[in-house]
């Protein structure tokens, strides 16, 4: 209900799959979101909280668009020590697929402190270090005491973790993942990233209408930014005429090292 009338009248750009546990669940959902039309483009993102979610997450990273890990609520249900290594598994599949990932309960003591913890600190930077697209904070800016200043922490941290990023042995090992004879568009993503590491290009500009071409781009992780260059789309119902391109662009904010712009078509 509240999908259907305050997410249609928005038009939300993702949805959060809380409990998914089977890739079911993603595709009622998506029946659900392609019923009420306008949200038919819309992002499913599975939340992985349970241990029979994370039992079936192959099949659910194939049906989702992202993948968010309920850190807590699967701490729970998992033994300490297993929590970090179902953690860099997810985001090592989410990588080699090319679909987002988001980490959550990173900062947790920031609710009531105005610095994380030292462990916190290394949390986050590990989490961007594994390779995980978006960090997402709850209580920390729901209804913690120092919002702003844990936003601004956080960045910082994902800053200069990006620093440190082995770029050269994640390029390796995605393209030994993906193995060959490789897909025209894939070859071609991997093949400017390439080219613009040898050249030590500054940015990556690609255009694209669905955006798909620049989130490959963005799969091999250039040391450089990704700029997508949307273009919009003229469509028609029969009655009247639209631009579509808005929701891809979006969606693209997302992803990791991708920074989207919509092209102006009244401006050629």
């Amino acid at each position: 209900q509240v999908i259907s009338s305050w997410g249609v009248q928005n038009k939300i750009d993702f949805l959060s799959l809380s409990y998914t546990r089977h890739a079911a669940d993603v595709r009622e959902a998506r029946n659900l979101l392609s019923k009420l039309g306008d949200l038919s483009q819309t992002q499913i993102f599975a939340k992985i909280e349970t241990v029979e979610g994370l039992t079936h997450f192959d099949e659910i990273l194939q049906e989702a668009d992202g993948i968010i890990l309920s850190r807590g609520n699967l701490g729970i249900d998992l033994p300490p020590e297993k929590v970090f290594l179902f953690q860099k598994s997810a985001v090592y599949k989410c990588n080699m697929a090319g679909k987002p990932t988001v980490v959550t309960r990173v900062v947790d003591s920031m609710t009531g402190n105005l610095r994380p913890t030292r462990a916190e600190a290394t949390d986050v930077a590990n989490a961007v270090l594994d390779g995980c697209d978006a960090i997402l904070l709850g209580a920390e800016t729901f209804r913690g005491l120092y919002p702003i200043e844990t936003i601004s922490t956080v960045g910082k941290i994902c800053s200069e973790s990006e620093k440190v990023f082995n770029q050269d042995l994640f390029f390796k090992k995605t393209v030994k993942f993906v193995g060959e004879p490789m897909t025209h568009l894939e070859s071609i993503a991997s093949s400017a990233v390439r080219a613009a590491i040898k050249v030590k290009a500054s940015v990556i500009i690609c255009f694209t209408s669905s955006g798909r071409a620049a989130r490959l781009i963005a799969k091999y992780r250039p040391t450089m930014a990704v700029l997508s260059v949307v273009i919009p789309r003229l469509k028609t119902n029969q009655l009247k005429w639209s631009f579509s391109g808005a929701f891809e662009a979006r969606q693209s904010l997302i992803v990791r090292g991708l920074f989207p712009l919509l092209a102006d078509p009244r401006h050629p």
